[in-house]
Formats: C-alpha cells, structure tokens, sequence
C-alpha cells in the first residue's frame, strides 16, 4: 500500500522512516506540502493519505481524493473536526485517528503554560537575559491551596487533574460523561466550576456543542483573577470575547497553545510576513497572555506513539483486520 504523508517535517519523517522495515508492504511519501485544494491531486496513485491536525479535510477535498482513487484517510493526531466525515463516508473513505498518543505530554504544557503565564517565567527570562534583575511586572500566586477547574475529562483531563492534585490543588471538574474511576476530581456543573476555580484548563474535542464555550456569557461566570489555559483546540474560546475579558482585567493570566485562526499558519515561520487577520497579534500584545505554537504533543514519547499507531492502523486496513481506531461519526 502506498501512503502519501502530507504536511510533514523532518522531525515526522525521521520517527516514521524508522519503522517502515517493521511494516512490510506499506510504502510512503512525505511532501511538505499541506493538502487543501491545490494540492489534493498530488494523492493521484496512493491509495491512502496521511495529514495532521491542521490540515483540509474538507467537502472538496474529499471529493478530490475520491477521485484520485483514495480509500483511506489516517490523521496522525486525535482531533479529527477538520475532516467532512459523512462526505468521506459516502465515498466509503475509512478515516482512521491516533486516540491517545501521550495525554502526559499535552497535560504537561498545559501546566508548564499555567506556571510561565502566572509566574511571568516568559518576561523574567527576557529581563535576566538583558542584566535586568528587578522584580517588578513578575509576581504571581501561589496554586497550592487553589481550586482547578478542568473542562473534559478525558485521558488528556484526567492527567492534567493528577497534576493539578498534585501541586495541592483541589480539582473539579466538568463533563457530560463523568469518569467514575477518577477519584481524583469532583464533578460539579459547567455553572459551579466556572464560578469556582482559579485556574480553568480546557481539554474537550471541539464540536457544534463545544465551539465556543469560552465567551461573554461563560467569562462573565468566571472568578476575577482567574487564570485560563486552553491546549485543546482554538474554537473552544471565541476570540473576540476573550480580549475583551482581557481588557476588563477578569483574568489574571492566559495561556493559549491553540487558537482560532492558527491554520493557515500552525507549525510555520511567519517571523518575516505580516499576518493577515490581527487577532493573534492583539493576543500577543497583552503582558499576561502567553502563546506557544500548538507544541503540546512535541515530545519524542509522543511523536514515536503517533507514528506507530498510525502504521499500524495503515497494517490493519491493508491486511482486512478490525479498524480500531476508526471514526465512525
């Protein structure tokens, strides 16, 4: 079977060249190329295709790829609120995900945000760098004793609750399907942890529910001073919103590593182009906001997990076995 892997960097193409003598049958191509409709043609001869979390995957390209003859499509990521599902599922296209490639190391710089962003680790780093030792612009709160809120408690939410357990924080949490075996949390409502917690990290997929859970309405339910991190997906916080809240001074900090507008742009150097769209640049102007470039999964645990569920889920298919990571709807 031959795969074309879209999208990808030497750092994708080194953890998957590995594996290809542990996957007999299955050759594949890397173009860094992102696939949207100028490039879907290229698939022209693959029975599959590989893309991350920022491509595409939209009604026309699914219907380009349908017509060059592709039969699978595998997201080397867990979100899959790119890909036009029931276009690909006319066409019988089987879409399969990587579920959970390291929820640690997405958890873990969720916390790692929380800390720069209340510390101001970010701001004293640049100030010592240029000989700068004062202490002002850089005081922070204590998390011991205060209450985490986390939003969706899945294998991602559940270590981030640990950590938070761990730091001596009470945590709570909301979901519309509580996990009984977390004995670390407390359910409570959307309503209760918005008006309770201190710190609120967001790790829930992004659906027609859950686009936009963050605005006025939700904000003006938060604490003042409460500090929000978001390493889930950007369309979870309407912009807009959130700058104003800002500007009001409800929050204490923020700390994004998603963000609305990332997809023309995730992953690559804009450092010498003027952005099109201003709302990345007004987050950026805030001294209490921080923003890192969607580098949650960036571990090399992480990278060598996607790549060998997302080979194997290319083997499972090949070889007419049961898809179990495949996304039905």
């Amino acid at each position: 079977m031959k795969i074309l892997f879209y999208g990808t960097k030497n750092y994708d193409e080194e953890f998957f060249e590995k594996l290809l003598p542990s996957f007999p049958g299955i050759t594949i191509k890397f173009t860094e190329a992102n696939i949207h409709e100028e490039t879907a043609s290229l698939a022209k001869g693959y029975e599959a295709i590989c893309a991350f979390v920022n491509a595409d995957l939209g009604t026309e390209i699914i219907e380009e790829l349908h017509n060059q003859g592709v039969k699978l499509i595998l997201m080397r990521c867990a979100g899959y609120n790119n890909v036009d599902l029931e276009t690909a599922h006319k066409y019988g296209i089987k879409v399969l995900r990587v579920p959970g490639y390291s929820p640690e190391a997405v958890a873990e710089h969720a916390m790692a945000l929380a800390l720069t962003a209340n510390r101001h680790t970010h701001k004293a780093y640049i100030k010592c760098r240029e000989n700068n030792f004062a202490l002002s612009g850089l005081m922070g709160v204590n998390f011991y004793g205060k209450t985490a809120g986390i939003i969706g408690t899945g294998k991602i939410g559940q270590a981030m609750a640990r950590i938070c357990r761990g730091f001596g924080m009470k945590v709570i949490a909301y979901d519309l399907f509580p996990n009984p075996n977390l004995d670390c949390v407390e359910y409570v409502s959307l309503d209760e942890l918005l008006a309770q917690s201190d710190l609120i990290s967001l790790h829930c997929p992004l659906t027609k529910e859950t686009k936009h859970l963050i605005n006025a309405e939700t904000i003006g339910k938060m604490k003042d001073g409460v500090i929000l991190v978001n390493t889930s997906r950007g369309g979870l916080i309407r912009t807009d919103d959130l700058i104003a809240g800002i500007r009001e001074h409800k929050f204490f900090a923020v700390g994004l590593d998603v963000y609305e507008e990332e997809t023309d742009f995730v992953f690559e150097d804009m450092s010498e182009m003027i952005l099109p769209s201003s709302i990345t640049q007004r987050l950026l102007s805030f001294p209490n906001v921080v923003m890192t470039s969607h580098q949650g999964f960036f571990t090399r645990e992480a990278l060598t997990n996607i790549a060998e569920t997302t080979m194997e889920n290319a083997r499972a298919y090949m070889n007419g076995e049961e898809l179990k990571n495949e996304v039905l709807s």
